[in-house]
């Protein structure tokens, strides 16, 4: 038998482009490597991927792998013909089916094998053909594999009726030394890559695809995406500590400036100090995202004067690409400290004020009128978990008087973060400053909640707001429709609660929440009225009657709130490695708080662990069933009386000895504890149902049977439904 790896070539596919978009190229470069590797298997070519990943920069696309089979192995083929009673006549000889299908498949019928299935024996023909050579089929795997990519923008050139990406300008295609003859969009292989486009505009001969990664890197090409990043980290942070500072690093920034270069070289800048009395986020924002360099921090995480650009080319003369580099972020930074010295001499007052002619929502009435809903759902809050009221209020009353601001106008990202600046400005209290900035924490999947609890506070007022506010409007979100982001915002409402271990009744904020909006709802419509008739008096005409708005919003039913945010929490809890069945067994009962909620799914998970668990969950699910088919009442108490059986007495009292064992864990929510003293009723619950019938004829014993069912699956019942936990 031949090894497999002796019949093995090295790999390499490279599409040669224009500048690719630079969000896109990783997912480019995934979704080729992933449509070559998918065709090589589809065709059952072997191939031994090692550690081989996608390869890209701006203008380059590839795949090496370090080998593949040079031939498809035999391939076998089986093909069914008619069956013997078609297939012969009475004589033993073939009919015209037969010969047509031994003449199809090119053999005598005499050659032809047969096999059997549930109707009965049938002609069959096998053959065993050689594989194809892979160099053959490699063109067609890469055409399937490029036609598969998900183009954002497909771009069409010359005459050709192809579209990709961007233009392509070369293809390098080789199995092993050799160069695999094909087409892609319109150009064909060789074995010619490109150098940098600045540093080595020239071909680069590969010679084999071994060679590549040294080839590339010596015509200053860095392919490899991972040591492209690598460097640009290292010399990010050369650059910022002979700055005396440290780098800020955001992972984002720093995958798009690999995206960006080839080649990539730190270069190391200053801006006047005087812009540092600018907010420190709206200076990191537009080095970020707009020019895409790394700020320095001081060891304390402030900004300095300095920051990291990275250049595609190594200069000899530095100084004039710092100088460009300089010159791009000036004025970006002269705006942002017009802006936000303009926003101070304004005052949050005024731009508070402001807030009432800005529309929040058509049905919701203004922004000024969220605040106030807000504000009072905060005051609220506040009185139940030990924060002063009023600075809970006054947080709320400030906490969008930003969105008037000019920073925020050019910032949108510093809703929050510019209040704060201004509220410390204006000698507000440090904790309703920080509070107007937390509350829209979380801000994305994975950020922390807010850290302060007047924080905490203002935020679960805020998103209780926004999402009564939503339901009223008619806003649920359907499919991937979500306009006012109420999955978000449910999400971040429920963590808020959890991870900040705060004591809420949920359904009576939402309820209280529905007030608020159905008071501002109200107040519209009285406006709308009153604007209406005033402009129909001076006409001289009737007023017409509006109550359509009001009678639409006084329908909502707010009470799809609460399973709304509970639904949220299902990937939340999946993220934890939660098991579904161990959230379905705590949703059903539907608690008030979601701390405690949070408390009795956690219960649930140590109880999993024990060895009674299936059993107890098991048995639980079986008296379910049994009281569900039960017609008619069943006692409200268990008569030892009646015990017919050692069984029955026997569960009974174990049952009300845990039940007496477990009042004060379960008054003090000590859920784990709980079930933990009901696991050990295993024996008895075994043994219960191993010897007695529960159905039996006479009436006042089986009823007597069933209530003793009910008073252990009650008490089971207090923590969670733990039925579902049984397979």
């Amino acid at each position: 038998m031949v090894d497999a790896r002796s019949t093995m070539q090295p790999l390499l596919i490279e599409l040669g482009t224009e500048e690719l978009p630079v969000k896109a190229l990783p997912g480019l470069a995934q979704a080729l490597f992933d449509g070559v590797i998918d065709g090589l298997d589809r065709r059952g070519i072997a191939f031994d991927r090692g550690e081989a990943k996608p390869l890209y920069t701006p203008r380059r696309l590839a795949v090496r792998l370090p080998g593949v089979a040079i031939e498809q192995p035999e391939q076998a083929s089986e093909v069914l013909g008619p069956y013997l009673n078609i297939a012969l006549d009475a004589n033993g000889e073939p009919t015209r089916a037969l010969q047509g299908f031994a003449q199809k498949a090119g053999v005598d019928w005499t050659q032809l094998d047969r096999t059997s299935d549930n109707k009965g024996e049938r002609f069959v023909h096998r053959a065993v053909t050689p594989g194809a050579r892979t160099r053959e089929l490699l063109p067609e795997i890469l055409r399937e594999a490029i036609a598969a990519m998900p183009i954002p923008k497909p771009m069409r050139w010359g005459g050709h009726d192809y579209a990709f990406a961007r233009p392509v300008h070369w293809l390098v295609m080789l199995l092993g030394k050799d160069v695999v003859e094909g087409e892609a969009l319109g150009v064909r292989t060789d074995r010619m890559s490109r150098g940098h486009r600045f540093l080595h505009d020239k071909p680069v001969w590969i010679n084999n695809p071994d060679e590549y990664l040294d080839a590339l890197r010596g015509a200053k090409v860095l392919v490899d995406p991972d040591e492209r990043r690598e460097r640009i980290v290292r010399e990010v942070e050369q650059a910022a500590t002979r700055a005396g500072g440290v780098a800020r690093i955001d992972d984002d920034n720093l995958q798009q400036v690999n995206c960006l270069v080839e080649w990539p070289k730190a270069i190391a800048c200053s801006f006047e100090h005087a812009f540092l009395a600018v907010p420190q986020e709206a200076l990191i924002a537009t080095m970020e995202a707009n020019q895409k360099f790394f700020p320095v921090l001081d060891g304390e995480g402030r900004l300095n004067e300095h920051f990291i650009g990275i250049a595609n080319v190594e200069s000899k003369d530095e100084s004039e690409i710092r100088k460009g580099y300089e010159r791009v972020i000036r004025p970006r930074f002269a705006d942002a400290k017009f802006f936000f010295v303009e926003d101070m001499k304004q005052g949050l007052a005024s731009m508070n004020e402001g807030l009432k002619t800005v529309t929040y929502q058509a049905k919701l009435g203004t922004v000024a009128d969220k605040v106030a809903r807000v504000a009072a759902l905060a005051e609220t809050i506040a009185g139940e978990v030990g924060v002063d009221p009023q600075l809970a209020r006054r947080a709320a009353e400030l906490s969008k008087a930003d969105l008037q601001s000019r920073l925020v106008n050019e910032f949108p990202e510093l809703q929050g973060v510019a209040g704060r600046y201004y509220a410390a400005v204006e000698n507000e209290p440090l904790d309703v400053a920080h509070a107007i900035d937390e509350a829209y924490m979380p801000r994305f999947a994975g950020d922390a909640i807010a850290p302060s609890k007047l924080g905490q506070v203002l935020a679960i007022a805020e998103r209780l707001d926004t999402l009564a506010g939503g339901f009223a409007a008619g806003l649920k979100p359907t499919g991937n429709k979500d306009p006012f982001a109420l999955r978000r915002n449910a999400l971040g409402l429920a963590r808020t609660i959890i991870e900040s271990e705060l004591e809420l009744n949920l359904p009576n904020l939402i309820f209280k929440a529905s007030e608020g909006v159905l008071g501002s709802v109200s107040q519209v419509v009285l406006r709308e009225k009153a604007s209406i008739a005033d402009s129909a008096r001076a006409k001289g005409v009737h007023t017409p009657t509006m109550h359509g708005d009001l009678r639409s919003i006084s329908e909502t039913k707010f009470e799809e709130v609460y399973p709304f945010v509970v639904d949220r929490l299902r990937g939340y809890y999946t993220d934890q490695s939660t098991p579904s069945q161990q959230f379905e067994a705590v949703a059903p009962l539907s608690p008030a708080s979601l701390l405690d909620f949070d408390r009795r799914l956690k219960a649930i998970g140590e109880f999993a662990k024990l060895p009674e668990a299936e059993a107890i969950a098991a048995a639980n699910k079986r008296i379910r069933n049994i009281l569900r088919k039960v017609e008619g009442n069943i006692p409200a108490t268990v008569d030892p009386a009646l015990f017919a059986e050692a069984a029955e007495r026997n569960l009974h009292a174990a049952v009300e000895q845990a039940i007496a064992d477990s009042d004060d864990a379960l008054a003090k929510r000590d859920y784990v504890a709980v079930l933990g003293r009901l696991a050990r009723l295993r024996p008895q619950v075994d043994a219960f149902f191993d010897g007695v019938m529960v159905n039996v004829d006479d009436a006042a014993v089986r009823g007597n049977r069933l209530a003793l069912l009910r008073r252990l699956s009650d008490r089971l019942g207090n923590v969670a439904a733990i039925e579902h936990l049984s397979s």
